[in-house]
Formats: C-alpha cells, structure tokens, sequence
C-alpha cells in the first residue's frame, strides 16, 4: 500500500513538471507602436513583437518578406527592396518594403512537373534582437513577413591558419 502511495504521488509529481515545461509563458515588454507612422494606401503595418531573452546581444533575428506564390522547380526570388526608415524624434527604426508582388528566377526546364506553392522572398535581412522595440514593417497589402531567431553556437572556433 505504501508503494503504491508513492508512486502515484511521483507519477503526479511527474506530470505536473512536465506541464509546468510545456506551458512555460514567454516574458514580453509592453508593446508601444503608436508613436510609428499609419500605413499608406495599399499597405498594411506588421510587427514582429520579440519575447525577452537571455543575453539578447548573442542573438539576431532574419527577416523574411515574401509572398507565397504557386510555381515550378525553378529558383524565384521577390523583385522589390526593403529600405529602413528614422522615427523622427524617437531615434527607433522601422522597415518600408516596395515591391509590385513581381517574381524572377532561374530558367531551367520543368518537363511534366505540376507546380507547388512556395514562399518566396526579398533578401532575407539580419537585425538586432531587441525586446525592448517592436520591428515595425510596412508591406503591400499582398505581402506578409516571417522570422527566425538566430542563436550562435555554444563554442567558438577557430580558422584554419596557412
């Protein structure tokens, strides 16, 4: 009877740490985004809100701003260009896309391949990872923006010396 007693009270114990693990609630800074500009006709203002991490000056976060589009085996990348703008009197930065939605790519033949739907994009932008700031975008309307977190690796190496 007693084995039985503790076992279920580690089994409880178990699974409610597993849960704790797996609920774990991301930390976030209070989002200010109404000192940026209003989008302009025929875009749309995103933001990517970025969760506060341990030593955020060792990571960096890639930018991607595409579209998915249905194409062929080719390469494609987005025609267009992303600049970065000044808040005047804030010192922040945020990002303005243009770009007409315009696809170009490699020619290579696809015989009797069906096309697939495939995200395609700008050049991918490296930027800061900051918790403190939102990365504001604005972007046709057509567009969207995804990301990925960069993390370094836990050694640093070397090069090779000749």
């Amino acid at each position: 009877m007693k084995f039985s007693k503790t076992l279920i009270t580690g089994l409880v114990l178990m699974a409610g740490v597993s849960a704790f693990g797996q609920t774990k609630a991301q930390k976030f800074e209070k989002l200010q985004i109404e000192m940026f500009p209003k989008a302009k006709e025929g875009y749309k203002q995103v933001y990517i809100q970025l969760p506060v991490a341990k030593n955020e000056n060792d990571l960096k976060v890639e930018v991607f701003v595409g579209a998915e589009k249905m194409l062929d085996c080719n390469n494609y990348f987005l025609m267009g260009e992303m600049k970065t703008q000044d808040l005047q009197g804030w010192g922040y930065n945020y990002y303005e896309v243009e770009s007409k939605g315009e696809t170009a790519g490699t020619l290579m033949g696809c015989p009797g391949q069906k096309l697939s739907k495939k995200f395609v994009t700008l050049k991918p932008e490296i930027v800061r990872y900051n918790s403190k700031l939102p990365l504001v975008f604005y972007v046709p309307k057509d567009i969207e923006v995804r990301y990925r977190v960069l993390r370094p690796d836990a050694a640093m190496k070397k090069a090779v010396q000749k």
